[in-house]
């Protein structure tokens, strides 16, 4: 058994035993970390050396850290070349779509989140899927007005939202690029023609959903060749993928939203055998990335920074953080430091629950949930010596008189994160997807069509109250999604972030606070054993130091959970001695600098 020190605490490494990892693939559609890139350039040899021995990868220039070494690579050698955090992420997320096609894509959406080192602004673009204008809030909902069950809403047609990763790259090329557009490209243009070898975490993957990747003759011939699932170290390629991508770098991002490309998703999607959807040509042709202003919290003399509504990310974990600022956190071996964690996690989750949606259509007191006062008042709840009896959504601040219903959507782990500091002193924060492994299991032109819809609310009222995260045209559902910025002084120190589904506000919250408050660094942050209480129980990560906190856990009155949590932090420390770069060790990604 291997060990790290974190923060002066031995843990077991986070290579996690063979049952856990099987646990995790029957329960969550995102895998732990396999070998297989070392063959590539000894510069992507050693990062993986690094990640696998606990340290982080140092550098002074610029930084990418990402989710699969070849995206790493290519966004690496843009920064080389003088490109920009804007250009870098435009082809890191197109090999990602082609080499962990279940995570994210040109099928799927994604939140941004920059600061800009010219002016020291710091933005978001909203790069979120859509709910197509015929969708209505019963799309979920049987002839009964039931929900239907997760994988019947999923699988096929009707959760596919409009796209809008392609229009966030063109938006953020279009706002900070320095490259050449069409260049961007080329790596994912010539891996896909060329090929790429299957991965051990891949294959294991598509061998875990052959049953519904079966359903779609496309999405079939693609992954399940000759009936069977592909294997790894099997060659692949994908001609399709490649001549999408030339059209978008030869006419931009909007040849996606008009031209066949736009015709055959509507046709693939209003055509599912079995499960249809609604979409249909003017969904596309009316997407747009809306600019939106960041959600700042200061939280031990920084800011934290992230994505607001339709994202619960970063008010989620900027309520959990603001709580614990007038509290000291004994350490990570302690259970007190969990339970103040974990009630302050669940108090910002039934306020997540009552009142987060797209601010676009339904009233959000955003600023009052992270209002100092509001937090001061509900830290307050914490400062017993046991879990919490129960937790209710509080009462912050609101300018509009609205009731609203605990939300009932569901959010299962997948999804991809991107972390990127150029030497223009940008730093981008990016979290992508397509929501569950594989999406609507529909392909298209080389990429899978997301799911997104299916993060809205089944149920649109209970007990004949709305729910403010219920489905209604063009509407984008509520996400959990937390690309993350902190700066101190105006300036960024981490930029972080992690796929995990709702449970990603956990991460990036515990990343946050193992590096400011315990003194980790950034490779420790992003490796260390999980713990997660969203609405009561304990989710401890099985085989780490937090399974051994259990007992004291249970003392203190908390139902305990022992599973793997299968996160897939990536993250970057900016400090006066330069660049540091994290990977998560549960997934096979990698940072790269110089």
């Amino acid at each position: 058994m291997r060990y790290l020190t974190l923060g002066g605490i031995l843990v077991t490494a986070l290579a996690v035993p063979a049952a856990a990892q099987q646990a995790s693939d029957a329960v969550a559609p995102e895998g732990p970390a396999v070998s297989g890139f070392e063959a590539m350039s000894g510069a992507v040899a050693a990062a993986i050396q690094s990640r696998e021995q606990g340290v982080p990868v140092v550098a002074q220039n610029w930084m990418v850290s990402a989710a699969n070494p070849h995206a790493v690579s290519a966004g690496a050698e843009v920064l080389r070349q003088g490109g920009t955090a804007a250009d870098a992420m435009i082809a890191v997320q197109a090999v990602l779509g082609l080499v962990e096609p279940q995570s994210s894509g040109l099928g799927g959406g994604a939140f941004l989140v920059w600061h800009d080192g010219t002016t020291g602004e710091i933005t978001t673009l909203d790069g979120r899927e859509a709910a197509p204008l015929a969708a209505t809030p019963r799309l979920f909902q049987d002839e009964a007005g039931e929900p239907l069950s997760f994988f019947e809403a999923v699988v096929g047609g009707r959760s596919v939202g409009v796209p809008g990763t392609p229009a966030l790259m063109q938006a953020a090329h279009d706002r900070w690029g320095k490259a050449a557009w069409g260049g961007l490209f080329d790596p994912a243009i010539s891996l896909a023609e060329q090929g790429f070898q299957v991965s051990a975490r891949l294959a294991a993957l598509i061998a875990d959903d052959t049953e519904r990747l079966a359903e779609f003759p496309d999405t079939a011939a693609y992954f399940l060749p000759d009936g069977a699932p592909l294997q790894a170290g099997t060659t692949l390629t994908n001609q399709a993928y490649a001549d999408t991508l030339k059209r978008i770098a030869a006419e931009g991002a909007g040849v996606f939203y008009t031209s066949e490309i736009a015709r055959d998703i509507v046709d693939r999607v209003k055509g599912a055998d079995g499960n249809p959807g609604v979409l249909e040509p003017v969904d596309l042709a009316i997407y747009r990335v809306k600019e939106r202003p960041a959600i700042c919290v200061d939280y031990r003399a920084h800011e934290v920074c992230g994505m607001g509504p339709p994202s619960s990310g970063a008010l989620t974990v900027g309520q959990v953080l603001g709580m614990l600022e007038s509290y000291q956190l004994p350490g990570a071996a302690d259970a007190e430091a969990w339970r103040l964690i974990g009630d302050a996690s669940r108090l910002a989750f039934a306020d997540r629950g009552r009142f987060m949606a797209d601010s676009d259509f339904v009233p959000m007191p955003t600023m009052g949930l992270v209002a100092p006062g509001y937090l001061a008042e509900r830290a307050q709840l914490l400062g017993g010596d046991d879990a919490l009896p129960e937790v209710s959504a509080g009462n912050p601040d609101f300018e509009h008189a609205a009731l609203w219903a605990e939300d009932e959507s569901a959010e299962f782990p997948s999804t991809s994160h991107i972390s990127i500091v150029d030497q223009y002193g940008n730093a981008l924060s990016m979290t992508t997807t397509i929501e569950n492994g594989f999406g609507s299991r529909l392909m298209v032109h080389g990429f899978l069509l997301n799911n997104e819809l299916t993060d809205f609310s089944f149920r649109s009222h209970a007990e004949g109250v709305p729910i403010a995260n219920r489905v209604e045209p063009g509407k984008r559902p509520r996400s959990s999604m937390a690309p993350t910025i902190v700066r101190k002084d105006g300036k960024p120190v981490l930029v972080v972030g992690s796929p995990g589904g709702s449970r990603i506000i956990g991460y990036v919250t515990q990343a946050i606070i193992s590096y400011l408050d315990w003194g980790m660094d950034v490779q420790q942050a992003v490796a260390a054993p999980h713990g997660v209480n969203r609405f009561g129980t304990f989710d401890l990560e099985v085989g780490t130091l937090m399974e051994t906190l259990g007992p004291d856990l249970e003392m203190l009155g908390y139902e305990v959970s022992v599973q793997a949590l299968n996160s897939g932090l990536h993250a970057i420390s900016i400090g006066p001695d330069g660049l540091r770069g994290g990977a998560d060790p549960r997934r096979e990604g990698i940072a790269l600098g110089e």
